[in-house]
């Protein structure tokens, strides 16, 4: 274990970083770029460092802030990508850069509710919560670009959770996301009563995932079923086991929201996650075509995406829609239309499955989020130590093989290292 620590230590220590202090406010100086406004709820602790504003430990107590966030205009950046400042203080004109950030408290995050529902079209709220390895920072740039590319009009509320930030704090990010569990169903629940809010969809990215479904779980046993506002509850790459995910979608019981569902069946991260949880397979990276998958989707009426044959940039296979905006745009363009989608229009190769009817589908301006969900993976930095890390826990550059898509599910384990 020294030995693994050290290692990684070493592997850390010569990773280059995005900037500390991103959140430190600057003047509006670009008249071009675009604003997003989110509120944070949060149950990280302050930090003493305005420009970073909260880190990773567990505060007592849940809290708000309202952070605006400018994004340069596209010609200079690329969908799908955060323009991460090179050097401080922010340009406008060419970085992601914070304009306010401040925190408040929970009547005023009432307030920010109230003002911001009312000029969505649907009086419709996104809640998005980030997955594993998320500093706060991280979570807001990276939903920032995910309502901006998306071009979503609901008022966007940030869940962030006390996540460290490091390879090393898998266990520590895991029982976080339980710390959170209550806070993320009082959220649901003011959202439940609150008259002015007419839609309520949710994202979740990977280890989000867990936090979601059981603070979903909570509020459908609590209240004996989950109201019908909640319309759509979006996991992409799911890092959950896949026989606690029966048991939670059996306690949230029938109707629930329309959930849909991205895998990728050679996703290398959720492929280690599967070997540190006791080789249970993981939500993210089922074959949706296979039984029993294939008639439980149905009969539970989940909708899918699979991306196993979508081209991959990264080596974790962990960020597909990241790299492909094209195919983002296209997407969510013809989801939103209420088309059915199949390899021929996107070139995806597998057969994605969806509704053929707007009710079915994610409706109106929050379906190009859908498809935009795993964005918010991991920024190159962090699936640059994540993937040391993999290497690190394995002793293997290629402990996690390629899969091929016809290869059964249990044949696509860690590859176990001869010098270990």
């Amino acid at each position: 274990m020294a030995t693994l620590f050290a290692a990684l230590s070493a592997v850390l220590a010569g990773c280059g970083g995005n900037p500390k202090g991103v959140l430190t406010p600057v003047a509006d100086t670009s008249p071009n770029s675009s604003h997003v406004d989110m509120l944070i709820a949060t149950t990280r602790a302050r930090s003493k460092n305005t420009g970073e504003m909260y880190t990773g430990e567990r505060a007592p107590l849940a809290s708000f802030a309202e952070i605006t966030v400018s994004i340069p205009p596209e010609k200079v950046r690329k969908v799908g990508e955060v323009s991460w400042p090179k050097k401080l203080p922010s340009n406008p004109q060419t970085d992601f850069a914070t304009l306010k950030a401040d925190a408040i408290d929970i009547e005023a995050a009432k307030v920010w509710l109230k003002a911001s529902v009312v000029k969505s079209p649907d009086h419709s709220v996104l809640v998005f919560i980030h997955g594993f390895n998320n500093r706060f920072e991280d979570s807001v740039y990276r939903f920032a670009q995910i309502i901006h590319d998306s071009n979503v009009k609901s008022a966007p509320i940030l869940v962030t959770w006390p996540s460290r930030g490091s390879v090393l704090a898998y266990g520590y990010d895991r029982e976080s996301t339980n710390y959170t569990r209550n806070a993320l169903e009082n959220l649901f629940q003011y959202l439940k009563e609150d008259p002015d809010v007419h839609e309520v969809n949710i994202l979740a990215h990977s280890m989000g995932n867990w936090l979601t479904l059981e603070a979903l779980r909570q509020m459908a046993i609590r209240n004996d079923g989950l109201p019908d506002k909640f319309k759509n509850v979006m996991l992409a790459a799911p890092d959950v086991d896949v026989d606690v995910f029966r048991s939670q979608i059996a306690d949230m019981g029938m109707p629930h929201p329309q959930f849909t569902l991205f895998v990728s069946r050679d996703d290398r991260a959720l492929a280690v996650s599967r070997r540190v949880w006791g080789d249970v397979e993981r939500l993210g990276s089922i074959d949706p075509e296979q039984a029993p998958y294939k008639q439980e989707l149905a009969d539970n009426k989940i909708n899918v995406v699979d991306l196993t044959k979508m081209k991959a940039m990264d080596s974790l296979h962990h960020g597909k829609f990241a790299e492909s905006p094209e195919i983002v745009q296209l997407i969510g363009t013809r989801m939103s239309d209420g088309q059915t989608l199949t390899d021929s229009r996107v070139g995806v190769g597998d057969k994605i499955l969806a509704g053929t009817t707007r009710a079915a589908l994610v409706a109106g301006s929050t379906t190009g989020i859908v498809l935009t969900a795993p964005v918010a993976v991991l920024d190159p930095v962090t699936r640059d130590n994540y993937s040391h890390h993999v290497k690190s826990l394995t002793g293997d550059v290629k402990a996690v093989p390629d899969c091929k898509p016809d290869t059964p599910a249990l044949d696509c384990r860690p590859v176990q290292s001869s010098n270990r």
